[in-house]
């Protein structure tokens, strides 16, 4: 199975055959699948439809793996089963029996399907296993049918086919690693975050979980702190000697105190010994720290959604513990106003709007909501002379910008002139007494100003010391793309005097203003750290040299349990699906552990992961392996191995080979390649490795038999190409099906780009039709279906007739009944005509949102094949080792059924299936089903 140029939209893959000794591959079946297997006669060839990952043993649902049949001799497709359980791995035992694992039960088991000469399944599979508490992963048969060995559990099985007796094979093989278990490194980036002393000597911070600290200079020497396979993370400066930060070796994360050891004395930088002090022993996990500027209180928080404050001792005793938060959403960014008074923090409601609160460090007033808006808002900083309260802001133009609430009425009050005419006032002022920060809380969200409007997001926002200026990062990303550079920018807090602090797309991040007050630390590209005067706008770097052993084994571990706590406390649902998700963990950690690689490490995790039956789930990450990596370059040709040569069966629109220099022909024979002639035991598609964007010469042969050279530049990808080549197809079909009166769309992703080429087709596609068909089949998901609902639900309220349209007026006016203005007045484009929507199996995730709401909504008709089931939100975590798990947070049901989405597909209200090769044949059965559906309700036949 391999992906080239049949497989356009689709998540299966292209079945090939390859000569024994070598050769060109070349396509056997006009169909999509996985794990082909040829009988022993070669007439017919078993695999699998379908896009359900492997390791979700129990899912049932539309797009589970079904076997299905091919004859190639009469070219005919035949599903073997009916079940919509998990089926995988076709084996044949001899012509007319096949083996395969089936989890009809819930788990996979071995079965086996009777098979007549003409292909036709005779009776039911039978069932040759029925374990029901760890099933088969992977089996094979001998060439004479008679013996099947299978792998279960961690072990080896025989089974004698004739009697179905099943025995545990004895193996014994001395162990090793296929790495060395102990590696030492020096890093000179990758840093993760990192903490400025008050005095700005020194600074820790994080490389793969363990502290270090440099000292603030141009020097790189670095000293370990701690040393351990766990996670510390959070470093926070007590004082001087003193660093504060999270760590979860006691197997939940607490908050612990490291100085200098006894009988030292200076830095930790300078210290020979260390001494540790844990703050919390609590069963809980305590987090994101955050101290006071008076150093005397820490604000922390405690598992998902508990914000707390304690007094701080000098040695880090906690003590006067109070709760200013507890509920299921976290607060984040918590930030301290400059007297220690107050915090400030972002909390999303249940709306998962997030908002900027203010509360009371002593819990004497509860919390006040003063961004109060329904678009997010994050990150609030307070400025040090204590008048203003910064936060970044996605209530315009559908970015985050940079802005700021007057925290005293009677600032937000003054105009420009007064603020110009305060300034030596102020400046004569500044030091001279302690900050008291002064807050109306009256009609407060209405004293707000925005500072940025900039293209793309800001971040990392900061304030200076005075008050006076605003930093931040520019086009940070999020939903909108733009060109553009990432830097670090100053503004004025009314908008003026905008500069650059660093150029050359730095990508910065964790930006945070010295103790000082005159530099800005932050962390470049790369994970290098470096700073910024904020006067001259000079950035100078801040070598480090973190030298660590790192044990794998024992990290592995670390990683296991990262992974799993991570979806103890965060997977949407609390009863994990009924299963009991800590005897999985029991289970399966012991064989994860005994994984000599990452690769089989991360598949052991991810077949944990299938037993939950979830979607949006799995560990990802890469073997510390340097293995070689060629890229072969791509022409947009499908090829067929002939003697001479390969010749042409397809040609890609638009790709290499379909260029004006560079044209080849369909029936075209390639004999050469840079003169390497292309023989019986040569791979046409070997002789590009390595050759993107490079100039190749081919010897091609017309079918007239006149011979030319072709200089042709192969690319690296086609996955654009064939997608528009497919849904040029589709265009075609549908001006086909419907004689030219409906227009077409497919939606490729739930995505802005998607979204913004759905509105230029509406008008591309739809300009003069009378209906559209939009298509979400093979869409992978997103987060755009409301943009989409928004664009399809405009009612038309009136209709306008401009100037010099009519000449009458008064008689004319009735033809103009379908126009309005709707470009100029709505935010989003529009579609008031009749539509009909399609889906199938492989619409996904937000596609399968679009698909109950457009049935919820009464839009349209919906065609096709019931979606995947698989709608969670879903977000993840870094792990310590640079591998990411994901983790599905958030539920979604159908407000008109309450149905959970989850394993709950949307069902067209018309249900068509669209065959194997109805591709190949040049059909769309569900879309011309579509067609003529909206056609009938156009003309008043149907709805």
């Amino acid at each position: 199975e391999t992906r080239r140029n049949f497989v356009q939209v689709e998540r299966e893959r292209e079945i090939h055959s390859v000569p024994v000794g070598g050769g060109t591959p070349q396509r056997q079946l006009n169909a999509v699948g996985f794990s082909p297997a040829v009988s022993p006669n070669g007439r017919f060839v078993a695999f699998e439809r379908g896009s359900c990952r492997i390791a979700r043993e129990a899912y049932r649902g539309p797009a589970n793996r079904s076997l299905w049949l091919y004859d190639r001799k009469n070219q005919t497709f035949t599903q073997l089963t009916s079940s919509d359980a998990q089926e995988i791995y076709p084996d044949w035992g001899n012509d007319q029996q096949l083996y395969f694992l089936s989890a009809e039960n819930g788990k996979y088991n071995l079965h086996r399907l009777s098979i007549d000469a003409n292909g036709s399944p005779q009776d039911q599979a039978e069932a040759l296993t029925s374990f029901t508490d760890d099933g088969i992963r992977s089996f094979d048969v001998s060439a004479d049918g008679s013996h099947i060995v299978f792998e279960r559990q961690t072990a080896l099985w025989y089974m004698d086919a004739a009697s179905g007796k099943v025995r545990q094979l004895p193996v014994a093989v001395t162990a090793d690693y296929r790495f060395d278990p102990i590696e030492r490194k020096t890093f000179t980036s990758e840093v993760e975050e990192y903490a400025v002393s008050p005095n700005e000597e020194q600074i820790a911070f994080v490389v793969r979980g363990e502290i270090f600290v440099t000292e603030n200079n141009d020097k790189s020497r670095s000293v370990q702190l701690t040393r351990h396979p766990f996670r510390d993370q959070d470093p926070l400066w007590l004082n001087d000697s003193s660093l504060l930060f999270v760590s979860d070796r006691e197997g939940q994360m607490d908050l612990y105190l490291l100085t200098a050891g006894k009988g030292e004395k200076g830095s930790l930088f300078h210290s020979l010994r260390h001494q540790l002090k844990r703050l919390t022993q609590t069963e809980a996990n305590e987090h994101q720290p955050v101290l006071s500027p008076d150093g005397k209180q820490l604000a922390y928080l405690q598992d998902r959604g508990r914000l707390l404050v304690a007094d701080i001792a000098p040695d880090g005793s906690l003590s006067n513990t109070r709760t200013l938060a507890d509920g299921w959403a976290t607060p984040e960014d918590v930030s301290w106003s400059p007297d220690s008074k107050w915090l400030a923090y972002a909390m999303d409601d249940l709306d998962f709007n997030l908002e900027i609160y203010l509360q009371a460090a002593d819990n004497s007033r509860p919390p006040t909501n003063v961004s109060l808006h329904p678009k997010g808002d994050h990150s609030p900083v307070w400025s040090a002379d204590g008048s203003k309260l910064g936060f970044l802001s996605a209530r315009n133009n559908g970015d985050y910008d940079v802005w700021f609430v007057w925290l005293k009425r009677t600032d937000w009050e003054k105009t420009q002139r007064d603020w110009e005419e305060s300034e030596e006032e102020k400046k004569k002022e500044e030091n001279q007494q302690a900050v008291e920060v002064v807050i109306d809380f009256e009609d407060i969200h209405e004293r707000l100003q925005q500072v940025t409007a900039l293209p793309g997001s800001e971040s990392d926002l900061q304030v200076s010391q005075d008050g006076e200026y605003f930093y931040f990062v520019t086009n940070r990303g999020g939903r909108q793309v733009y060109q553009g550079d990432t830097d670090l920018y100053a503004i004025k807090w009314d908008g003026s005097d905008q500069k650059a602090l660093t150029t050359g797309n730095q990508s910065p991040r964790s930006v945070q203003l010295g103790p000082k007050g005159k530099e800005l630390f932050l962390i470049r590209s790369g994970g290098r750290m470096a700073k910024v005067e904020t006067e001259k706008a000079k950035m100078s770097q801040l070598p480090i040299s973190a030298q660590m052993e790192i044990n794998h084994p024992e990290e592995r571990r670390q990683v296991f349990d990262e992974a799993w706590r991570t979806l103890a406390l965060g997977f949407y649902d609390p009863q994990f699906h009924g299963i009991d998700f800590a005897a999985l963990r029991a289970k399966y950690e012991p064989w994860a552990m005994k994984a000599s690689t990452k690769t089989d490490f991360i598949d052991m995790f991810n077949d944990m992961l299938g037993q939950l039956n979830a979607s949006h789930m799995g560990m990802r990450g890469r073997d510390r392996a340097e293995t070689q990596q060629d890229r072969t370059g791509l022409l947009g040709l499908e090829v067929k191995p002939v003697a001479g040569g390969v010749q042409i069966v397809h040609v890609v629109p638009h790709a290499p080979a379909d260029r004006t220099d560079s044209k080849l022909e369909v029936g075209e024979l390639i004999t050469a390649v840079n003169d390497q002639p292309i023989g019986p035991g040569v791979n046409f598609y070997s002789l590009f490795t390595q050759k993107v964007n490079e100039r190749i010469l081919m010897s091609v042969r017309t079918p007239g038999g006149q011979g030319r050279e072709v200089v042709i530049r192969p690319t690296a990808a086609l996955n654009d190409l064939l997608y528009e080549e497919w849904v040029k197809q589709r265009k075609a079909l549908t001006e086909k099906y419907s004689g030219g009166r409906l227009g077409y769309v497919h939606i490729r992703g739930m995505n802005l780009n998607s979204f913004e080429r759905f509105e230029r087709e509406l008008t591309a596609s739809g300009l003069g039709k009378e209906g559209l068909v939009i298509d979400v089949r093979f869409n992978g998901g997103g987060w755009t279906t409301d943009y989409l609902m928004t664009v399809l639900n405009v009612r038309q309220h009136a209709y306008t007739v401009p100037r010099g349209a009519a000449a009458d007026l008064e008689k004319e006016h009735l033809r103009f009944r379908q126009h309005y203005p709707f470009g100029e007045r709505l935010p989003l484009a529009s579609w008031t005509r009749p539509s009909i929507a399609l889906c199938n199996q492989n619409s996904y995730s937000n596609a399968e949102i679009f698909s109950h709401a457009y049935k919820t909504l009464d839009i349209g008709t919906l065609v096709g094949t019931p979606t995947f089931g698989a709608v969670i939100s879903t977000g993840g975590r870094r792990l310590l080792d640079g591998s990411f798990v994901r983790l599905p947070f958030r539920a979604w049901y159908v407000k008109a059924t309450d149905q959970n989405m989850e394993h709950g597909p949307a069902v067209p209200d018309i249900v068509v299936e669209n065959a194997p090769d109805s591709k190949a044949k040049g059909e769309d059965p569900q879309l011309k089903r579509a067609v003529e559906e909206l056609l009938n309700q156009i003309d008043g036949k149907t709805r």
